[in-house]
């Protein structure tokens, strides 16, 4: 059976393989301690849980606009754009059921076959399936230790080119923890505005930085945003993932076009789930603030854990929830030195070359979980590598 081209570069995510690999272990017995899912461990907060039971009880079960109902295309329009410093317009927010679709519809409504995307890498590997399936040329730019996961300016320089349609960017970033700078999206805008591409912002993390850092986007700079999606949703910063929720923003014409890539595939976002979203956005805040703290106090665990073990060297990440350290000096294989860990401690991580190209050479670890896991992960990992 013959299957269509554009499905064939297509692969399982890592996160979800060693997921089902750690569950096998799990069910034969072994205890797993889990650093392979980036998955708040809190609960979702009740004050939303609440919001969404109710919207239950009322009747909110059916079909709804395919682009999200009006009240929270509101809620987040004013939201996002007091947090951006920038207008938004409830036209330009388009809800969709997780924040995939944000990023998958949108490339297929810009990218035509041949057209080149620039994407990070490491990076989320739905970057990579998502211009594959569009039929769009993926063109990895290097995320760098040195540049503190930034994008390698001197790189992006020479791959953009009149055939660039597409510059994607992720920051927090999703394995490394790093943010782009503003000095850096000062010069990624001038040149996206030189060639005349799009920008996809990948947001999703932005609400979870450290040390007091604002995330700036690119959004804000003076005439990015009519050429730019923004990609956010609720999963990270409201522990929401199983609700499936998220949204994009985007021009008006961009987000009607996205609108029927839904309607012809999605249909629409669950009802009751997007009231729980108004309640996320116009609720109180002191419980994001409350769990960013909590996480940046297990970064600062997780961090001098990982280099005080020999062979490993971590540089502090500014945002998200993820470690993403060096393993070079084990002189192993980031997959080999996964599965070991795995197999002999019972510690499930994900290889850095899950990632991309770039990403040979270190681990990701996330830490969206309790000190107490992280420092009996870390003994656990510590005495595999001693025995090497």
């Amino acid at each position: 059976m013959a299957y269509a081209k554009r499905t064939h570069h297509l692969a399982p995510e890592g996160a979800y393989q060693v997921l089902a690999k750690a569950g096998q272990l799990e069910a034969a017995g072994k205890e797993i301690i889990h650093f392979e899912i980036g998955q708040p461990d809190y609960e979702t907060f009740s004050n939303v849980s609440l919001a969404g039971i109710k919207a239950i009880s009322e009747g909110k079960t059916r079909y709804t606009d395919p682009i999200g109902i009006p009240l929270l295309r509101e809620a987040i329009a004013e939201d996002a754009g007091r947090r951006r410093n920038i207008k938004i317009s409830p036209e330009e927010v388009v809800v969709s059921p997780g924040g995939k679709p944000n990023l998958f519809f949108p490339t297929l409504a810009l990218v035509e076959p041949g057209d080149e995307v620039i994407y990070p890498n490491p990076g989320f590997p739905t970057y990579e399936a998502m211009i594959g399936v569009a039929g769009g040329v993926a063109v990895p730019v290097p995320l760098l230790e040195k540049n503190n996961f930034s994008f390698d300016l001197d790189a992006f320089d020479k791959l953009i080119n009149k055939r660039t349609r597409l510059v994607i960017l992720n920051s927090p970033s999703n394995p490394t923890g790093g943010v782009i700078p503003r000095n850096d999206l000062d010069h990624i805008a001038a040149q996206v505005q030189k060639y005349d591409c799009w920008i996809m912002s990948d947001e999703i993390y932005a609400r979870i930085a450290y040390d007091g850092r604002q995330v700036f986007s690119i959004a804000s700079l003076s005439g990015i945003k009519e050429r730019t999606i923004i990609v956010d949703g609720f999963s990270k910063s409201y522990s929401m993932t199983g609700w499936r929720l998220g949204f994009g923003i985007m021009p008006k014409d961009l987000a009607e076009r996205v609108g029927l890539l839904l309607t012809h595939s999605l249909g629409s976002t669950a009802h009751f789930t997007q009231f729980a979203g108004v309640e996320a956005v116009v609720g109180p805040q002191d419980m994001v603030d409350g769990m960013v703290a909590e996480f940046q106090r297990r970064r600062d665990a997780i961090i001098a854990g990982l280099n005080a073990i020999p062979g490993v060297n971590c540089q502090k990440p500014q945002g998200a929830f993820y470690a993403f350290p060096n393993i070079s000096g084990t002189g192993m294989k980031s997959s080999e030195l996964a599965n070991l860990i795995l197999e002999k401690a019972g510690v499930a991580l994900l290889p850095g070359s899950s990632f991309g190209l770039y990403g040979e050479g270190y681990l990701r670890l996330s830490y969206a979980t309790s000190i107490d896991v992280i420092e009996k992960g870390l003994s656990r990992i510590r005495a595999v590598l001693s025995s090497l």
